[in-house]
């Protein structure tokens, strides 16, 4: 067994333990702190699939969130409000579903991942990053002009949607439910890496191909998972508002990746959960606590290129 693996299961083994102590000393906001680092974790490993496996370098991931998030205070709004998305020609309900609402936000991020792929892999570099920011840009002013839905405000939701068999406001039931689900999108990540599929795309880079399709592919995969990390968010938050198609959320995914190690498989996870700690602790102690976040950063790409996970496990990147 060798460290990265070992460094992937203590990880793991944290995940489990902490909420666990949470639950035995009544401490709810260590659990809620722990289900936003597992949906953080969620987000980053979609746009981990993008940088890591197709080489994309995103600043508009946060356009597939920002869409996970509303498709779930859309869908939600409407049930509590009992009214309709749409009387004509279709009659189309709200749900308090969140299976219904997850594959609605899986969905349409798809599409929005496809049109804005198709548009965006004709660029390469720098254009690829600004068309994908760019993206990101519109869609913030949209929500921020969609008074219907809250407009700058935002939307709240008054009660978290509904999952069969669980109680999801008893807060370690829903941290179970978000860790299964990152649980399930690291296996899938972890089997594209291994399948024919992860490998012609290192193939097709290797020798200096542009594999536009494996690209788009892995593209639309990632918004897909960005996007169900964002219906979960908008859960976890009973909120849902513009800022989630930020630029800025689109850079903190990033430093995510980065932070844990760009390609590792749990490398997500660590960066998510060194970012809440870092803004937890560090954050209770000063406002301009992102100061220290930037010099570990900067400290990471300078001297630790595989990430934390990197500088724990050695430098050699393994898929298993």
């Amino acid at each position: 067994m060798n460290r990265e693996t070992l460094f992937n299961a203590a990880l793991l083994l944290g995940l489990i333990a902490v909420p666990a102590w949470a639950v035995i000393a009544d401490e709810p906001f260590t659990i809620t702190l722990a289900t936003r680092a597992v949906i953080l974790a969620l987000a980053a490993a979609g746009l981990n699939i993008a940088l890591g496996i197709g080489g994309l370098v995103s600043l508009g991931h946060a356009v597939f969130f920002g869409i996970g998030g509303y498709a779930m205070g859309i869908l939600a709004y409407h049930a509590q409000s009992y009214s309709s998305l749409m009387d004509w020609p279709l009659v189309i309900e709200g749900t308090k579903s969140m299976p219904v609402i997850w594959i609605v936000a899986m969905i349409v991020s798809a599409l929005a991942a496809l049109v804005i792929g198709v548009l965006s892999l004709r660029t390469t570099g720098a254009y690829f990053i600004m068309i994908t920011l760019a993206f990101g840009q519109m869609f913030y002013y949209f929500a921020i002009s969609w008074s219907a839905y809250g407009g700058e405000d935002g939307m709240s939701i008054y009660v978290r949607n509904d999952f069969p068999g669980l109680n999801t406001l008893v807060p370690i039931q829903f941290y179970g439910l978000c860790l299964v689900v990152l649980l399930l999108v690291l296996l899938l990540s972890a089997r594209l890496r291994r399948a024919p599929f992860g490998l012609a795309l290192d193939s097709a880079q290797a020798v200096g191909l542009d594999p536009m399709r494996l690209k788009l592919v892995a593209f639309v995969i990632s918004g897909v998972i960005t996007g169900l990390a964002g219906a979960l968010y908008a859960d976890l938050n009973r909120f849902v508002s513009p800022t989630m198609f930020s630029w800025q959320l689109s850079g903190e995914l990033m430093v995510l990746v980065i932070l844990g190690g760009v390609g590792r498989l749990f490398g997500p996870v660590a960066g998510a959960v060194a970012f809440v700690a870092l803004e937890h602790f560090l954050g209770g102690l000063t406002e301009f606590w992102h100061i220290f976040l930037g010099l570990i950063l900067l400290a990471v790409v300078m001297f630790a290129r595989g990430g934390l996970t990197g500088l724990i496990a050695g430098r050699e990147l393994r898929h298993d």
